[in-house]
């Protein structure tokens, strides 16, 4: 099962988000609907990297190297591969799409 966090849930829900300790990912999704740091990092970068506020966290696999985080940007959810890390920076910010069919 695949929790949809919306960005817009989430910037309103900021001051929650520091008052829990990160939450862990399990099976590939969020195990709550708090975002860990990981996520909030590729959630905030995929934000800035498509100008879209309209993200949603598909899943996350954890890994002491870095999560995995998928998001789904837009109406249509095209998808997003991200590298977040536990202080909330982020690598390899990817689109999932094939632009070139678009």
């Amino acid at each position: 099962m695949t929790k949809t966090i919306s960005w817009r849930a989430f910037i309103f829900g900021l001051p929650a988000v520091f008052a829990i300790a990160g939450c862990e990912t399990t099976g590939g999704t969020a195990s709550s609907g708090t975002p860990s740091l990981a996520e909030q990092g590729c959630l905030r970068g995929v934000t800035q990297t498509t100008n879209n506020p309209d993200v949603v966290l598909l899943s996350s696999e954890y890994s002491e190297a870095g999560t995995k985080v998928i998001v789904g940007v837009g109406e249509n959810r095209a998808q997003w591969s991200c590298i977040g890390y536990s202080d909330g920076s982020t690598a390899d910010i990817t689109s999932l799409t094939n632009e070139g069919t678009l």
